[in-house]
C-alpha cells in the first residue's frame, strides 16, 4: 500500500479528510533551498474554496514544517509539513459506511481495505489531501524559479465554456497573471461565463467538469529517459493521482491524429546560439525527453461525483439495491481548485526529473 512518488526527490502523502492532521514528507531536496512560508500560504489560498461554486467547508490551512528546515532553508534531510483539519462534520457521512457514493472511491476502498478505511469525507481519497501537495509544491516551485523554470495552469474549458489560449509570445506574463488569480483564467469575461454555468449546475443539485491547460517554460533540453521514464509517462503517473483527473494529453494531443506528418512535425531553427522549434505541436518533448521548448499539456477533470440528486447505489450490509441522497458540503466543480494542485504536482515531478539528470544539488 504505497503512498510515495519519486526516485530522486520523493514525496509521501498521509492523513485523512476528517483525521486530526494531513501532511507530506519530501525527501531528496537539496540543502540550502529557500523556503518562503508566505509563498506557501499564497499557494494554499489558491486552492481554498470560495464563492458559490465551492464547498462551504473552509480550512485555515495553518501548516507547520516540523523537520528538514533550519534558518529558512532546507537542510537536505526529510522535510515534513503538517496541516490540521479543523472544520469537519463527520456525521454527514455516517450512512456512507454501507452505501457507497457513485463515482467515488467508497466501494473500491471497501474492497481494498476490507471495511477498515476511514470513510468520513472520503478519508485518504479526499481532495482535502491536495492541501499538503500544494504546500510541498510551493517549495518546489521556489526552487525551480531560481533556475528560471516557471509553471502556470488555466481553465481551458469549464462546462463547455472556453478560455483564450496561452499567448506563446508572452508566456511568462500569462503565468504571472495566473499566479495572482483566485479563478485561473486568462480572460475574465470567459471566467464569468464559466462561473455562471457552474452556479446553474449547483442550483440543480448537479456538478460540472472541464479541462485544465498547463505550460512550463525554462526547462532545459535533455531531461527525461526513453521508454519507461519519459517526461510524459512520469508526469502522467503523478497527474493521474490528482482526484478527478481522467485524461492527459501533451502538445496537440489527440488532435495530432487529424494531421499529416508534415503538419505535426516541429521544424528546427537556430539563432546562432541555440536550437528551437518553429511550432510546438509535440508539447516540448521528443522521444520522451525535453527539447527546450515549453512543456504543454491538458488534463480532463470529471464533474465532482458528490451531487445532491438522488442516485442508485447498493446497501453493502444487506446486499440490496437502494437510493442515496448525499448530504454535507460539496463543490459543484473542482476544476478551478485543481489548477494549483496541478502546478504543485508538476513542480515536484520536475524537481525529481532534474535531480535525476543533473544531480540533487542542481536545485540548490
Amino acid at each position: 500500500m504505497k503512498n510515495t512518488f519519486g526516485q530522486n526527490v520523493s514525496f509521501t502523502l498521509f492523513g485523512e479528510s476528517h483525521g486530526e492532521e494531513i501532511g507530506v514528507v519530501i525527501d531528496g531536496l537539496a540543502p540550502g533551498i529557500k523556503v518562503d512560508t508566505d509563498h506557501i500560504r499564497h499557494e494554499l489560498s489558491r486552492r481554498r474554496p470560495s464563492g458559490r461554486i465551492s464547498t462551504s467547508r473552509s480550512e485555515a490551512d495553518e501548516f507547520r514544517i516540523v523537520s528538514g528546515l533550519f534558518c529558512g532553508r532546507t537542510t537536505g534531510t526529510p522535510l515534513c509539513i503538517l496541516i490540521p483539519n479543523t472544520n469537519t462534520k463527520s456525521c454527514d457521512y455516517s450512512k456512507l459506511a454501507v452505501t457507497p457514493r457513485p463515482g467515488h472511491a467508497d466501494y473500491s476502498a471497501e474492497c481494498k481495505y476490507h471495511g477498515f478505511q476511514d470513510y468520513r469525507g472520503g478519508g485518504h481519497f479526499s481532495g482535502r489531501l491536495t492541501a499538503p501537495l500544494v504546500a510541498a509544491g510551493a517549495i518546489a516551485k521556489t526552487a525551480l524559479a531560481e533556475k528560471g523554470i516557471y509553471i502556470g495552469t488555466h481553465i481551458n474549458v469549464l462546462a463547455g465554456k472556453g478560455d483564450r489560449c496561452f499567448d506563446n509570445e508572452n508566456l511568462k506574463k500569462d503565468i504571472d497573471l495566473l499566479s495572482r488569480s483566485s479563478f485561473p483564467v486568462l480572460d475574465e469575461h470567459c471566467g464569468e461565463e464559466m462561473r455562471a454555468e457552474a452556479e446553474k449546475a449547483a442550483l440543480e443539485g448537479d456538478s460540472v467538469g472541464g479541462i485544465l491547460e498547463t505550460v512550463v517554460i525554462g526547462t532545459p533540453a535533455g531531461v527525461g529517459e526513453p521508454w519507461f521514464d519519459t517526461v510524459e509517462s512520469v508526469l502522467s503517473h503523478a497527474l493521474f493521482s490528482i482526484p478527478a483527473v481522467k485524461g492527459v494529453e501533451f502538445g496537440d494531443g489527440f488532435a495530432l491524429t487529424d494531421m499529416r506528418g508534415s503538419e505535426a512535425n516541429d521544424a528546427f531553427t537556430t539563432d546562432g546560439r541555440g536550437v528551437f522549434t518553429k511550432t510546438n505541436h509535440n508539447g516540448g518533448i521528443n522521444g520522451g525527453i525535453t527539447n527546450g521548448m515549453p512543456i504543454l499539456f491538458r488534463l480532463a477533470i470529471k464533474p465532482t461525483p458528490s451531487i445532491f440528486k438522488e442516485q442508485d447505489t447498493v446497501n453493502l450490509s444487506e446486499m440490496k439495491n437502494t437510493k442515496l441522497s448525499i448530504e454535507g458540503r460539496h463543490d459543484p466543480t473542482i476544476v478551478h481548485r485543481a489548477a494549483p494542485v496541478v502546478d504543485a504536482v508538476t513542480a515536484l515531478v520536475l524537481c525529481d526529473l532534474l535531480a535525476g539528470r543533473f544531480g540533487t544539488d542542481y536545485l540548490k
